[in-house]
This record gives structure tokens, sequence and C-alpha cells, in this order.
């Protein structure tokens, strides 16, 4: 059991306003989450707060949104003076494209005004274009990429790493090029289907980033594709994790508001610690309070 006084580290979850956030404007798409007309309005801090203060959380990371371009500075420092109010957001997870030349002014820019301890530049790309994000599915091993990615160890930040299954070759080549990079595995690898050799293919997939030692895995977003959440579907993906990373390299992410769509934070919480009921309480410990409180420094 969690201790009241070190409570849930909640590592990835969300806030925003919607005027800032672009891609909560204009007509709707086809976007990996589903139908998102929920998600488009403000999300406050307060409203977080509110979700995750009476489930146990006592603090949180604050994930990237994609804010307008040109604002990510911004971003990183609104996210951290809106967490101060509640007494979350310790650590924020900013965004900078690791390809542009100037990617070090921009990371020097947020360190001064924010608690930033990791960059999340999405990467996953899909043959469906509703869940396709970048442009093309082995960007991070363009040479103008990886020189940014350095500028990351140059700061001691790590990286946040958001990859498909057929993305893993390409990002295994990234982590063995980058050694001394810590890598966050998010949403457990992406699994679209724990079914037939497509379940397969994502456990042997997590074994292959866990033999690597400097990366870590996020049990977080796991309703993506089933727009859901219950135990039956999550318990396979948390044992799988746990068992194949070891509970000091789990850590556990709302992904709120997102999954505020189909399921409730009390919902989610109590689905998780159901899911990790088989482990010790020090292994439970460690996926919901104490890897995050390690790898973000709170």
């Amino acid at each position: 059991m969690i201790k009241k006084e070190q409570g849930i580290i909640d590592a990835h979850h969300h806030i925003w306003r919607m005027d800032r956030t672009p891609w909560l404007n204009g007509p709707p798409v086809s976007r990996i989450f589903g139908d998102y007309a929920p998600l488009r309005r403000d999300y406050s801090i307060a409203e977080y707060a509110e979700d995750a203060r009476s489930n146990g959380v006592t603090k949180s990371v604050y994930i990237q949104v994609n804010v307008a371009p040109g604002d990510e500075v911004w971003e990183a420092q609104w996210a951290g003076e809106q967490g101060h109010q509640e007494g979350l957001v310790q650590a924020v997870v900013s965004f900078a494209d690791l390809a542009s030349p100037d990617v070090g002014d921009v990371l020097d820019r947020q360190l001064a005004c924010s608690p930033v301890r990791g960059v999340r530049q999405q990467l996953h790309w899909h043959s469906n274009p509703a869940y396709r994000f970048a442009k093309t599915p082995d960007g991070m091993l363009r040479p103008e990429w990886q020189r940014g990615l350095r500028e990351l160890v140059r700061r001691g930040l790590h990286f946040e790493l958001q990859v498909f299954q057929s993305q893993y070759a390409h990002a295994l080549a990234l982590i063995d090029a980058n050694p001394d990079v810590t890598f966050v595995l998010l949403h457990a690898g992406m699994p679209e289907s724990l079914s037939g050799e497509a379940g397969a293919e994502w456990a042997r997939g997590l074994s292959s980033f866990a033999v690597r030692p400097n990366v870590v895995t996020k049990i977080s977003g796991l309703g993506t594709f089933t727009r859901s959440c219950n135990v039956e579907e999550w318990r396979p993906i948390v044992e799988c994790a746990v068992d194949t990373f070891g509970p000091a390299r789990c850590l556990f992410g709302s992904n709120f508001p997102i999954e505020k769509v189909w399921t409730s934070y009390a919902a989610q919480i109590a689905v998780a610690r159901t899911a990790l009921s088989r482990y010790s309480a020090d292994e439970q410990l460690a996926v919901l309070h104490d890897t995050a409180a390690r790898l973000y420094r709170i």
C-alpha cells in the first residue's frame, strides 16, 4: 500500500488552455483517441487537482500538449506556475524540436523558468492517418535530430519516446546509438492489440527495450485504442510491463484528461491498483511513486 505521506505520483497528465492549443480548435478530425468533443474546452489545474487529489495523488508531472509553434517556452513556464497554485506539477516534460538549430536556446529558456526534467517530441507514425503524428517513421535517426538529442544530455534531461510497434526497430537503433540518454517508453509501447501475433510482437518488443538499461516504461494511456478502462484489458499489459522491466523501471501516468473521455480518475486508480495486486507492497510503491520520484527528481 502507498503510505499517506508519499501518495501517488501521476507521471503523465496534461492541463491546457483551449485558446493556446491549436489542435483543440477548428473542424474536428480523426484522431487516435476517437471523438474528442468533450476535450474541446479548457482543462484547468483546479479541475485536474479535483480529479487526482481525492484519489491519492500528491505530486504530478505535466506533459506537453502541442501548443502553437513558438509557444513552447510559454507552455513550460505556464504549466509550472499553474501547478504551484495547487501544489502539483513538480516536474515538466516540455516540447522542443530536436531537429531545430536553436534547440539548445529553447531548452535553456525553458529550464530558466520551469522545473523541466525531460522532453517529448512525438515521433509516432502509423499507416493509418488517424493514428499518425510524425511525418516519417524513422525521423529520429536523422543526424540533425540526434544532434538535438545530445543537447538534452548536456542539460541532464531525458527523452520521452512515443512510438508504435512498427517503429520499434528504429527506436532501438536510436537507443543503441545514445546509451547515455535515459529514454522513457511511453504508454507501455502503445500496444494496439494483445491478441495473436500482434500481442506476441509487442511483448517481444518490450523485452528488447528492457534489455537496454537506459530505458524505463510508463504505464499510461492504456485506454487509447479500446477507449475503455477495465481490469481485463489493463492487467495483461501492466503485468507484462512490470515483469519485463521490473517495478523499479516502471511508473504510472493517468494521461488525463484524454482518458477522462471514457473513464473517471477514481476508476482508473482502482483498475491500476487491481492490475498491480499480485506484486508486493514495495513493488507497487515503486510503480506508483518511487520510480517517478527518482526519474523526475521530485
